[in-house]
């Protein structure tokens, strides 16, 4: 059972065609939402209804509201398998009314067929082009939810020039169902000026301490992309494993998500690695010898990082100073790029110390891209061959 809480009363209370939910972290904004749209799409109307759940990307949608509708669903028992669509994303209700579910990159359904009802989820990831397109096809009603880590087109081309728009903030307190665990965790950041104001009190402000900028998000690999390096940090229990491509294009570098689980045994790491088309040195947490011997066992050409006193900070200047783009598929390793932060010191001061936390595949990114760039980690074919050759491996 889903807790109603008071974030899903005060959304459910916002009556203008535009309902803009502005909140901080686990605030309950998208699960609210969506339980909303779900107990409407369960009602009989006069004619039947279409709503559509957006968001950047499909695999962002899959990680993030597909499963929450479903999870909501099947914790309410009221899920059934021969009414979801898989291949269309669309979930269709005894009432006949349907919830479907596509990204903004979709051109083809940005200027498609109208709906009733629309969602745009973690809109600030999303053009106002699209906002667009979208809002002038929705009959009834739109929510849009997000962090406010900057001001966007919600705020400046929406919220103030409208008169047809709702607008609230949410905080994790408006969240009754949060676990303990998590409040402490967000409370203990109190003393982050900015990222308090954001997440702790759903506030508008720039997270001070971001430590990657301007990162571009692409569709695909470019043909012509050359794979340079793996990065692989290791996890099991309470860390993802986080296993990254590095591809040379254009003056750049791609970043590439090819596994962020927990739970991976060695062999299925190495499978995961022998089962893609192309092959490159892996360079991996120094800190598991075990493992990289293990995995080097399946016939990977695996090597661990150089560690020592600078080499996290020099690494992450390695990768500041490169135009990074990162596909559209690597949804995790998007979310840890947007969070992952230098940790402050009481008083709100910037340290130059990576905070650890939403960094397992950023280290694994840090790890390659080290191992291309700095004259002490670069490892050359003689070095790889000698490598192997003293581990009987190669």
């Amino acid at each position: 059972m889903y807790l109603i809480t008071s974030a899903t009363k005060k959304i459910k209370n916002l009556s203008k065609r535009i309902k803009i939910v502005q909140g901080g972290t686990s605030a309950s904004k998208t699960i609210s939402i969506l339980i909303i749209l779900i107990d409407r799409a369960q009602r009989k109307h006069k004619e039947k209804e279409l709503t559509s759940v957006v968001s950047e990307s499909i695999p962002h949608l899959k990680r993030g509201a597909i499963r929450d509708f479903k999870n909501i669903m099947q914790a309410q028992s009221y899920w059934k398998d021969e009414n979801w669509n898989a291949t269309d994303s669309i979930y269709t209700f005894e009432t006949g009314n349907q919830i479907e579910f596509f990204s903004t990159d979709n051109a083809d359904k940005l200027r498609g067929a109208r709906r009733d009802w629309l969602f745009i989820n973690e809109a600030n990831n999303v053009l106002f082009e699209a906002f667009e397109q979208l809002e002038v096809r929705t009959k009834k009603g739109i929510y849009l939810d997000y962090n406010p880590t900057n001001e966007f087109w919600a705020l400046t081309e929406v919220k103030d020039k409208r008169d047809d728009v709702d607008f609230v903030i949410l905080t994790y307190k408006d969240n009754e169902a949060l676990d303990e665990a998590i409040i402490k965790s967000i409370e203990q950041r109190r003393n982050r000026k900015g990222w308090w104001q954001v997440y702790g009190e759903g506030q508008l402000g720039e997270v001070e301490g971001k430590i990657y900028k301007d990162w571009e998000i692409i569709d695909t690999i470019p043909q012509f992309a050359r794979l340079e390096r793996r990065g692989l940090d290791f996890g099991y229990s309470n860390d993802p494993t986080a296993l990254v491509d590095i591809y040379y294009y254009n003056g750049g570098y791609i970043v590439d998500e090819l596994l962020y689980q927990k739970g991976m045994s060695n062999k299925q790491i190495a499978d995961t690695i022998l089962n893609t088309e192309t092959s490159a040195l892996v360079i991996a947490d120094s800190a598991e010898p075990k493992s990289i011997d293990e995995i080097r066992l399946y016939g990977i050409n695996i090597l661990p990082t150089i560690k020592g006193a600078g080499s996290v900070n020099t690494g992450i200047s390695f990768v500041q100073n490169q135009k990074i783009y990162i596909t559209k598929r690597s949804i995790n390793t998007i979310k840890e790029y947007r969070n992952y932060m230098w940790k402050v010191d009481k008083d709100g001061r910037i340290l130059n110390v990576a905070e650890d936390m939403w960094n397992h595949s950023m280290d694994a990114i840090r790890y390659a891209l080290a191992s291309v760039f700095s004259p002490n980690q670069f490892i050359s074919e003689a070095t790889v061959t000698n490598h192997f050759l003293q581990h009987g491996n190669y």
